[in-house]
């Protein structure tokens, strides 16, 4: 698609193209902010505010560390946390030191965890005690060699981060019982290093950023290599699409933005933490988005300028008795994103704050962001939007053809933001990407005649739970090596909370088998938002001529 008819439909002083030189990497975007606003808060914290300035310093001494354990330029070094202070300190350390970043869900099990470290390559991993238990069980079955233990008080200060720390271990007993004995404590490790020993690493727009772990319809989850080229780019398309309302926020005053969704998903990484480091703006890091009077309590305290969120996030601050606590009159940007946005929830949202939902789209796969409503947006459109600057976007038939106008296809998204390929999988980069550079989305679309795209249907059976994607090919998998099954279906159906919810469909070899140790064996196998919400047993499954499950015919009651 050569014309973008959508281009007349960006908000005045909305460019049609970034300037992808503007920053050769994620490292260049960060320095230029550390010395550019040293001075101003970079993140606040359960209280605690760190300045950019102290951001730069702490990070340079941690990358130091983590160069003296012998890694070498482009080595995978994960990260396993929250939103704890440590997080950002060590994306800084990690890429300013020259390596590539893993980003790891800290909800995973032992066996989601031991794939994604294999498969990365990972020799050293920054993890929240919290989940050492989970990595004690798979370490040994792992190339990682270093493991960095972090408490949740590690950056609050000596008396108030002892505090923090014995109230998460002996009173909310977060902590489960683990044996890591070479593991180096965050602080220990900080005081082994010097900031002025980091060796200065040339870091080129090529160079891998992150490995963004992404589910697969094979049932294996696949690291989408993100360049820091790529992520510099979706950080500038982000920055332009938000101008128009961040130019309302009155000169001199900070741009503060929040980060409740975890910074191990794309959205809250490139849209929280980056954009903001960009703007040099203070992002309030939000450990658990599911304690509404904390978060509320939280966002009392500052002005609130920008805010991406998922539906259910929306959903839930918006229904809570203590949303009128927080002064709304500052928030300029209500960015949705990860899964549909529900049109009672962006009217309610928009009715007590008077900031519409500006809903996106995207994938792990593009950075995240591919398309987005304009933010000047007063009216909900059920709609993506358009694409974001420098960005093309067509709709493909089952031939890979262009759809014909008014028509349905699978949207192709082109643009600086798509991904450099699949880590080490070339047969499946193959598969997703045209000749002509397009990203095949797997989600069917269709396109008025302003530019704007809407999605209409998935041609992958994956399910979208509160923005995370469910592959069923993994779910069947996981399941059908439970003793006492004989076959399994997974398939998505529609939830009020969540978007969608997964629907587990089992026929027994086991006559004996119950709903409950079905569920005990899926929380020992599978991190939460993957367990089945609904578990139904029959004596079959419909199936094709050739054996094929129609999971479609499954989605009904």
């Amino acid at each position: 698609m050569t014309d973008r008819i959508w281009l007349s439909s960006y908000p005045p002083g909305v460019p049609a193209d970034i300037d992808e030189s503007r920053d050769a990497s994620l490292v260049e975007l960060m320095e230029e902010s550390f010395k550019k606003y040293a001075s101003q808060s970079a993140y606040s914290f359960m209280g605690k505010e760190l300045t950019y300035r102290q951001v730069d310093e702490i990070s340079q001494t941690f990358g130091a560390y983590l160069q003296s354990l012998g890694l070498v330029r482009g080595d995978r070094v994960a990260v396993m946390m929250p939103n704890v202070l440590q997080y950002p300190i060590a994306v800084a350390a990690i890429l300013r030191a020259g390596f590539t970043l893993v980003n790891v869900n800290p909800l995973y099990t032992p066996r989601e965890l031991e794939h994604q470290l294999k498969d990365s390559g990972t020799k050293a991993i920054i993890i929240l005690e919290n989940f050492a238990a989970t990595l004690e069980k798979c370490v040994a079955a792992t190339p990682v060699k270093h493991v960095v233990l972090c408490a949740m008080g590690d950056q609050l200060g000596l008396l108030k981060g002892s505090l923090v720390n014995y109230v998460v271990r002996n009173v909310k007993k977060m902590v489960p019982a683990y044996n890591l004995p070479d593991a180096v404590r965050f602080n220990a490790a900080m005081a082994q290093a010097s900031s002025g020993n980091l060796k200065k690493v040339t870091v080129k727009a090529d160079d891998v950023a992150v490995l963004q772990y992404t589910g697969g319809t094979t049932g294996v989850s696949k690291g989408a290599v993100l360049l820091h080229r790529n992520l510099v780019a979706n950080v500038l398309q982000a920055d332009a699409c938000f101008q128009p309302a961040l130019a309302k926020v009155p000169a001199g005053e900070q741009i503060n933005s929040v980060c409740a969704l975890p910074l191990y998903h794309i959205f809250a990484f490139t849209v929280g933490m980056m954009l903001s480091l960009r703007l040099g703006g203070k992002l309030i890091l939000i450990p658990n988005p599911r304690d509404f009077p904390a978060v509320l309590g939280e966002l009392a305290k500052h002005k609130v300028h920008v805010l991406p969120a998922v539906n259910t996030l929306f959903n839930g601050l918006a229904n809570h008795p203590d949303f009128s606590k927080v002064n709304w009159k500052s928030l300029m940007v209500s960015a949705g994103g990860g899964t549909a946005v529900q049109s009672a929830v962006a009217k309610l949202w928009f009715e007590k704050t008077g900031c519409a939902i500006c809903e996106g789209y995207g994938l792990s796969e593009t950075s995240p962001i591919a398309t987005s409503n304009p933010v000047n947006t007063t009216e909900y459109s059920g709609s993506i939007g358009v694409p974001v600057p420098s960005t093309w976007l067509k709709l493909l038939d089952d031939e890979g053809n262009e759809s014909a106008p008014g028509e349905p296809g699978e949207i192709a998204i082109k643009g600086p933001q798509v991904m450099a390929g699949y880590w080490q999988r070339p047969d499946e980069t193959a598969k997703v990407m045209t000749p002509d550079g397009y990203f095949k989305s797997g989600d069917i679309g269709v396109m008025d005649e302003r530019g704007y795209f809407k999605i209409v249907d998935r041609k992958k059976d994956m399910i979208l739970v509160s923005g995370f994607n469910v592959y069923p090919n993994e779910v069947e998998d996981v399941v059908s090596q439970m003793p006492g099954i004989m076959e399994c279906a997974c398939v998505g159906v529609p939830d009020e909370k969540s978007g969608e919810a997964v629907k587990l469909v089992i026929v027994r070899k086991d006559p004996n088998l119950t709903e409950a140790q079905v569920r005990a064996y899926c929380k020992d196998n599978m991190t939460g938002y993957k367990h089945p919400k609904i578990v139904e047993f029959r004596t079959e499954l419909p199936k094709t001529p050739v054996g094929k499950i129609l999971r479609r015919e499954l989605r009904g009651k």
